[in-house]
């Protein structure tokens, strides 16, 4: 049985941000409040069929808690796709990764949508948007190589210059498990609004080519409630939540414990998140500057949060951080 299958309507969904999502953060939010299906940071094809894979291997590394979890896939070669895809479905990244036996992906889903501008210029994620011919390859070649063990999803937006449903169109003709869909076009990046009215017509879009397809909406959503709201007027089947979680990392409960919580339950939660990071990264595969991305999830809110904050982000390694936040604990009440 698929994810798909047991999902609720709605379910809710933590977006693919690259040196956001990695396993520590997913787990971090699994105690908080888990949301119905996760997804890895994005991850280049051709550089896990290359020489460089060992060092891309972090970007796809999980543990039990995160599941079910969406391996996400961009790169150029339609051939890596393929293997890709087939040393997913048959467990050569699950035994690499040093996963239990019977521990996989759930699925795999297709970048089309990334705006940054060396992937499209590279002809990659929102590039594909102009490329049909290229993005049906790619599509075809992950399907081949996951030989039907596991759903195929895509994550794009409405267009790249301008609003272009026709896209929509197509990649609803491809038999695609799962699409979710960006209210914004690439050119917009993040700089207006999303349209949902648009992913409501993209559902209406599914209705008529592919019933069987689930719609997923993203952009901007920042409260649980919100997102109920959304997937009820537009009838989605799902919510995608990005940015919201920085405002809110207890964003998928309902009950949103976060706005009543302590300047020392803060810290204490920054605490939890960077000694993870410390004890998953024990030879330095992330950076420790990495974590400062996260500093103001945490440290916000409370007075001398922001003076804490400086003190945090210059800190040279995690034995520095933690001992900054314990010292911060200890001359709290």
């Amino acid at each position: 049985m698929s994810y798909i299958e047991i999902l609720p309507k709605p379910f809710f969904v933590l977006a693919p941000m690259d040196d956001v999502t990695d396993t520590v953060f997913r787990r971090i939010v699994a105690s908080n409040a888990a949301p119905d299906l996760y997804f890895t940071e994005f991850v280049n094809v051709d550089g896990l069929q290359s020489e460089g894979r060992p060092r891309l291997l972090k970007k796809l590394l999980f543990t039990k808690q995160e599941r079910p979890l969406i391996a996400q896939l961009w790169g150029a070669n339609p051939e890596n796709f393929y293997k890709t895809a087939k040393q997913i479905a048959d467990g050569t990244f699950a035994k690499e990764l040093g996963l239990p036996k019977g521990v996989n992906f759930d699925g795999v889903d297709l970048n089309m949508g990334c705006p940054e501008k060396s992937a499209v210029k590279h002809g990659t994620c929102s590039a594909l948007i102009n490329d049909r011919p290229k993005a049906k390859e790619i599509i075809e070649a992950t399907k081949k190589g996951l030989n039907g063990t596991m759903p195929l999803s895509v994550k794009t937006r409405t267009g790249f210059s301008t609003v272009d449903m026709s896209w929509i169109e197509f990649l609803l003709e491809q038999d695609i498990a799962m699409l979710t869909l960006h209210g914004r076009t690439r050119k917009q990046m993040s700089k207006v609004p999303a349209d949902w009215n648009l992913i409501g017509q993209a559902r209406e879009l599914r209705d008529k080519i592919s019933p069987k397809t689930v719609i997923v909406g993203n952009g901007d959503v920042l409260t649980y409630k919100q997102g109920l709201e959304l997937a009820s007027k537009y009838k989605l089947d799902g919510i995608m939540i990005g940015r919201g979680i920085f405002h809110d990392p207890f964003i998928f409960d309902s009950t949103n414990p976060w706005e009543n919580y302590q300047p020392k339950a803060r810290i204490k939660l920054y605490k939890k998140h960077v000694q993870l990071f410390a004890d998953t990264w024990k030879n330095r595969e992330r950076p420790v500057p990495t974590l400062n991305k996260f500093c103001k999830v945490y440290i916000n809110g409370f007075e001398g949060a922001k003076e804490m904050r400086e003190e945090l982000m210059a800190s040279a390694n995690t034995d520095e951080l933690l001992e900054i936040l314990n010292n911060k604990l200890s001359s709290l009440v």
